[in-house]
């Protein structure tokens, strides 16, 4: 007989969740900053992320050796799984949501230093969808909120479309007048690097969703999710 779960347990799983939302808030403002000095060419901003990617890195490695720890010790209930493998999907998605933070801050310095250059217009509500989408996402972690998380879901097919407008726009400016192409192709760049920030948006509310209701809804999401609400008003109507 399996010996009974003590409140140790308990402590180690409240530990990961705090390391784990601690990370997310760090990545959210890191991913703000960059996305400003995005649309304002500010150095001074960018400059701010490369600071902080140490820190995120670091982070990353506690959270996989603490979320280890825990499976190490066996003896773990569905829900205990569950959130060890959420975690650890999860906090690999971070990680790189800090890496695109990065990368959009290079693509900033670069515009900067091209001196007066035109922005594509929709990358301000490219930007905004995206900024929506991360800040849902901690909402959905720390609050465990399936809403969130399904708001989360239903935003990445917006910003795809963003980023085929702006691909569009930047070809067609290149096409009229090449002396556009060194700033276009930077704004090609972070349109890219946007939409794998929503991706990894996109991942980590599949994620929760695995977490706290422990629907696999990365294939098929669509159907999957319709079942379930549907199951979830016949057990109302009951």
């Amino acid at each position: 007989m399996a010996a009974p779960k003590t409140n140790g347990d308990g402590i180690l799983q409240s530990v990961l969740v705090n390391y784990l939302v601690s990370q997310a808030r760090t990545v959210e403002a890191s991913v703000n900053r960059a996305l400003w000095a995005l649309l304002e060419r500010n150095e001074r901003l960018a400059s701010e992320v490369f600071l902080t990617e140490p820190r995120i890195n670091e982070m990353e490695i506690v959270i996989d050796e603490h979320a280890i720890r825990m499976l190490r010790q066996g003896n773990l209930l569905d829900s205990d799984v569950q959130l060890i493998v959420a975690t650890l999907k999860i906090n690999n998605d971070l990680e790189r949501m800090g890496d695109l933070a990065v990368n959009l801050s290079e693509r900033a310095i670069s515009l900067a230093a091209m001196g007066e250059v035109k922005t594509p217009a929709e990358l301000e509500p490219m930007t905004t969808a995206v900024r929506a989408m991360v800040s849902k996402c901690l909402g959905s972690l720390i609050y465990k909120n399936v809403e969130l998380a399904t708001q989360v879901l239903e935003s990445d097919d917006v910003v795809d479309q963003y980023r085929d407008r702006v691909f569009e726009t930047l070809l067609a400016d290149m096409s009229k007048d090449p002396t556009v192409a060194a700033p276009n192709l930077h704004y090609v760049l972070a349109s890219r690097h946007l939409e794998r920030i929503a991706d990894h948006a996109t991942n980590i509310a599949e994620d929760i969703l695995f977490w706290v209701r422990g629907l696999e809804v990365r294939h098929g999401r669509a159907k999957q999710m319709e079942r379930a609400t549907e199951s979830k008003e016949a057990a109302a109507g009951m």
